[in-house]
């Protein structure tokens, strides 16, 4: 499938922009986090085949929340608000003619997701949480929250390496990780929002605490946690599951915040059992149809000698930015020898 036209829909006088990639027989609805980009999903390889696996059986709804990604910008002076957020969903699913669908989430977007469900229940026929928190801060009664002193300093965290990468693999520990992941995922904060913008999303979600809501969820509800993640341990995850009724956990091997690595097919296995009834076909890891293409510079070592180590470094980046986009486009691999 070709990568999906933006179009906007509006809250208010804010533009939200959405994109609809797949044709399944059930709508599906990302929630956003504090920083997307629709756009920018298609340039990261694991979200785009995140993206690509779920349009199989599902609708595939996604949208940025002002203030982040391609919608419209907010000041600072006037900081978003989960209305405003919930709002934002809304205006979406009748932008795309949507009466009724599930709704997704992973970490931050969880407390929205479930405000959404309980505001709105004729319009959420399931809800899928993934790593999600109805709380991010310690409590009393809530003993396996972050203290209130860390999350102040995630804040001021975030502004200093937003827009470096690093914050992705702050949250995803076993994902693999060198200088050209980085860049990626770079590249995706920066078109995401600005670090001053992520750390006012981020604040509004850590402030945020739905554990009084997840009673009225009336949803079916699936939850979706990593057994060893060390930012949102799984006694978040467990506490969603028992405080919903009927919910459904599912314990991921693993310490990464985002789905869409190692136990990929995992967990779009677990979704799509979930919404459909019907579990993927296994996957042969052993056998596999791949092309594999080398690429070659002609003469490098006389080249290099004679371009001078700057020229031939810029050679160099030319051949892996153009490598790049062909290896998005296709969802492949790199590999350097």
């Amino acid at each position: 499938m070709s990568i999906p036209e933006t179009r906007f829909a509006m809250n208010g006088d804010l533009a939200v922009a959405y994109q609809v990639y797949g044709d399944g027989p059930r709508d599906l609805l990302l929630m956003p986090n504090f920083a997307t980009n629709v756009e920018a999903n298609w340039e990261v390889p694991e979200i785009r085949r995140w993206c690509d696996e779920l349009a199989t059986f599902t609708r595939l709804i996604q949208f940025d929340q002002p203030g982040t990604g391609v919608s419209d910008p907010i000041s600072l002076e006037s900081p978003p608000s989960l209305e405003q957020w919930i709002d934002s969903a809304r205006v979406v699913l009748d932008a795309v003619g949507s009466r009724e669908a599930a709704v997704a989430s992973i970490d931050g977007g969880f407390g929205c997701a479930a405000l959404f469900a309980a505001t709105y229940p004729a319009r959420v026929t399931a809800m899928v949480a993934m790593e999600g928190y109805a709380r991010a801060a310690w409590d009393e009664d809530y003993l396996f929250g972050m203290d209130k002193a860390v999350l102040e300093d995630m804040l001021e965290g975030i502004s200093g390496i937003w827009g470096t990468g690093e914050f992705q693999h702050t949250l995803n520990w076993d994902m693999t990780w060198n200088e050209e992941i980085r860049k990626t995922w770079a590249r995706f904060e920066r078109q995401a929002t600005s670090p001053r913008i992520a750390r006012e999303m981020f604040r509004l979600i850590i402030d945020l605490d739905v554990r009084d809501v997840l009673p009225t969820i009336r949803c079916p509800t699936l939850v979706l946690h990593h057994a060893d993640d060390p930012l949102v341990p799984i006694d978040h995850g467990r506490y969603i599951a028992e405080h919903i009724t009927g919910a459904k956990l599912v314990v991921l091997p693993g310490r990464n915040c985002y789905p869409i690595f190692d136990d990929w097919h995992e967990a779009i296995d677990e979704i799509r059992e979930f919404l459909t009834g019907t579990r993927g076909a296994a996957i042969d890891e052993d056998r596999m149809l791949s092309t594999v293409l080398f690429t070659d510079i002609v003469e490098s070592t006389r080249r290099a000698s004679d371009m001078g180590d700057r020229s031939w470094r810029a050679l160099l980046d030319a051949h892996d930015a153009i490598v790049r986009s062909q290896l998005g486009r296709f969802r492949a691999r790199r590999s350097r020898r």
